[in-house]
């Protein structure tokens, strides 16, 4: 991936975008925003959510990375479905409000 990722990219962050990240250290992350922040040509201040195989958020965290060594990534499956992306089967949270 050459092109400058944008907000709600999906993407594989692993050894070939920094060193930091290769091994069972990649990262699914999913970019939240793009810093203008100047670097060493090439390389890139991503803020973003590390994704679980299910495709849940874990963590924010922000990354310095090599562009050119980004890649997409697939949209995760959740568990027991054979589309893309989160389950929709689940049930609505309900939340009460405390009476004081």
């Amino acid at each position: 991936m050459t092109a400058r990722p944008s907000p709600g990219d999906l993407l594989i962050v692993d050894g070939r975008a920094s060193v930091q990240f290769a091994g069972d250290r990649a990262l699914t992350f999913r970019v939240v925003s793009v810093s203008d922040q100047p670097t060493y040509h090439g390389w890139i201040w991503l803020t973003g959510y590390l994704l679980n195989r299910r495709g849940d958020a874990t963590a924010k965290r922000e990354v310095y990375v090599l562009l050119a060594g980004l890649r997409p990534a697939p949209e995760p499956v959740a568990e027991g479905s054979t589309t893309p992306g989160r389950n929709r089967s689940r049930a609505p949270v309900r939340v009460r409000s405390a009476s004081r």
